[in-house]
């Protein structure tokens, strides 16, 4: 393969995919960032604003500054963070709300966990890349409210949501609560990957206990020590609630996981043993996530064991994030198939998902490649699996150069 042009080609879609947010993403009206676009490119100037997108556009455009240093990209970071400051933040009980109005007026003020990670990840990469103060201080509240009212002391890991005064409630939205779905694969995978970030800009020892605290939660309740796939949504004592495979989940935490011990081992040189526990962990899950792998080179959605269901979306995000962890996986191992697949991903991506002629990239395709979806912008579909899995890709194709 040449590396060379792999690497131009990541450059240029990097630079594409952030020319179409800068492009399609505002709000002129509103302010902010639309809270959904189509696949023509036609914004909906009524639909409600999520803090994951919002956040997501942050740590998107915040990355782009640190790895580019242009400084075009520093006024979308900017307005991101000033739209989150004054529309989600929470002045009376902390924490952000989960969804605004199109006008920014508090719509969903659940105080969910996934939506708490994803602000503190953005505004740690935003503190990173402009040196913001102000960000800084409320990324450290973000982290320490987390902490206070979501953090289990006893059976460890994060309870999954909370009413606005962080009292209890069973609006969860990423779970259900009448099956005591309390705690989440994908909640605290990304709560992980957020005190990641933070501690990069702020070591202090609490968040790297943390980190250490998430990392023993991912090898003691969620990675199944007998498949290394990851157990998806448990209760309180982390009992499985609800049994599926995802792979674009498994393959993403396959380097995440890692990332995290990389970063704490940087700083501690008494974490090295955990290093090297993590990394062996993260390097059976790419192994495992394989399965979901196809001949097309695209990468199956999810698998449901009890009714032996397997979803054949090829999501954007789930080929995003193939890409970065087959690429982890063959750093970790020198074994060629690892590399084919990343390549492979990236193969199929530009193949079927790049919208050439609206551009970003379709929502997914299916088994015989057609496009679902009609949403280029909305709470979920944002420019941080893409934008990240080019900056990782880059990065990584340099070391191995």
């Amino acid at each position: 393969m040449d590396f060379s042009r792999l690497r131009a080609e990541l450059r240029q879609e990097h630079k594409d995919i952030l020319a179409y947010w800068q492009r399609y993403a505002p709000d002129p009206v509103n302010g902010g960032f639309y809270g959904r676009v189509d696949y023509q490119n036609r914004p909906d100037p009524d639909a409600d604003k999520g803090i994951v997108l919002n956040s997501r556009i942050l740590w998107t455009f915040s990355a782009a500054l640190i790895h580019t240093q242009h400084d075009d990209y520093r006024p979308i970071a900017d307005q991101a963070f000033q739209y989150i400051r004054q529309h989600f933040v929470d002045p009376q009980y902390g924490g952000v709300y989960w969804s605004v109005t199109a006008k920014g007026q508090p719509k969903q003020p659940i105080k969910q966990l996934y939506g708490q990670a994803f602000t503190l990840y953005g505004l740690s990469e935003y503190a990173r890349a402009t040196g913001s103060a102000p960000a800084l201080v409320l990324a450290k509240e973000i982290f320490q409210t987390m902490v206070r009212h979501a953090y289990d002391p006893k059976k460890g890991g994060f309870r999954e949501a909370f009413a606005r005064n962080w009292s209890a409630t069973t609006d969860y939205i990423l779970s259900k609560s009448d099956r005591q779905e309390t705690k989440t694969m994908n909640t605290h995978l990304h709560i992980l990957e957020s005190f990641t970030a933070l501690y990069r800009v702020w070591p202090d020892k609490t968040v790297a206990d943390q980190i250490r605290g998430m990392l023993a939660v991912f090898t003691n309740h969620i990675v199944d020590p007998r498949t290394y796939r990851m157990n998806l949504f448990m209760d309180d004592n982390w009992q499985v609630r609800r049994t599926a495979v995802s792979y674009g989940h498994d393959i993403e935490a396959s380097w995440l996981l890692p990332e995290a011990a990389d970063v704490l081992a940087a700083r501690n040189p008494a974490d090295k043993p955990l290093q090297r526990q993590i990394r062996a962990l993260g390097i059976n899950m790419a192994r495992a996530a394989t399965d979901g792998y196809a001949a097309d080179g695209g990468m199956n959605y999810e698998y449901e064991p009890d009714t032996r269901h397997l979803n054949q979306e090829r999501s954007w995000w789930v080929m995003a994030e193939a890409m970065v962890g087959f690429l982890n996986a063959y750093q970790l191992t020198s074994e060629k198939p690892f590399l084919d697949k990343s390549i492979a991903s990236w193969e199929f991506t530009k193949k079927y998902l790049l919208d050439t002629k609206n551009g970003e990239w379709f929502m997914g395709v299916d088994a015989n490649h057609k496009v679902l979806g009609n949403d280029k912008i909305s709470m979920w579909k944002c420019p941080y699996h893409n934008s990240r899995a080019c900056l990782e890709m880059l990065d990584r194709l340099e070391h191995l150069r």
